[in-house]
């Protein structure tokens, strides 16, 4: 709990749960399973295929700071392919791809050099024998619908596996599966002071 009565928590979601808290299905669980704080909402979203951290708060001006595009914060994701990406793909992913009638921004993407520190999710991941699986790192500075997804799938490596390490300063180190926690004054005082990026980014 903050100062006026403000609230700002950051969840790490799992496999299958909707970045929502009414259920619309049985067969998806929701926020409400997790988190027992009332009157907060998700920053933005995380689909439920997809895993890693949520930001929520009452607060509806870093709300509507952090939605808007001309913030431009980073979000940094670990993501399983499918296949090894070579440099081209790499290269075009950077540099920005066609989906969906839409250029994607210049982004920061590096092929890990080994698995990332993360558990087994449940379920698996789909494992082919013959088909080898790469991780890479995605920092991007915008949040169009599936993103990541449609721009791996873009350059010919489908995403397999797709986890949400950081939101601007805050980082989802060590916040086990499932968790959550208060942010700190420091990391909402960031969040409030995040720059503003310039038209041409």
């Amino acid at each position: 709990m903050m100062t006026n009565d403000y609230k700002y928590i950051i969840f790490h979601k799992p496999y299958g749960v909707l970045s929502q808290f009414t259920q619309e299905s049985p067969k998806h669980q929701t926020l409400k399973d997790y988190i027992n704080v009332p009157d907060v909402y998700p920053v933005g979203r995380l689909d439920w295929d997809s895993e890693g951290l949520l930001l929520l708060t009452n607060d509806g001006r870093l709300q509507h700071r952090l939605s808007h595009p001309r913030f431009g914060h980073e979000r940094t994701y670990w993501v399983q392919v499918e296949r090894i990406p070579d440099v081209d793909a790499i290269t075009r992913l950077q540099t920005g791809v066609e989906i969906q009638d839409y250029r994607t921004r210049p982004a920061k993407v590096s092929l890990l050099p080994e698995d990332p520190p993360v558990g087994d999710r449940h379920p698996p991941i789909r494992f082919r024998k013959n088909v080898p699986t790469a991780w890479l790192e995605m920092t991007l500075t915008e949040g169009k619908n599936r993103q990541v997804r449609r721009m791996t799938a873009a350059v010919g490596f489908p995403t397999l596996r797709l986890i949400r390490v950081s939101i601007a300063n805050l980082r989802l180190d060590g916040l086990a599966l499932g968790e959550w926690r208060d942010l700190t004054p420091s990391e909402v005082k960031l969040l409030n002071h995040l720059p503003v990026k310039s038209k041409k980014a």
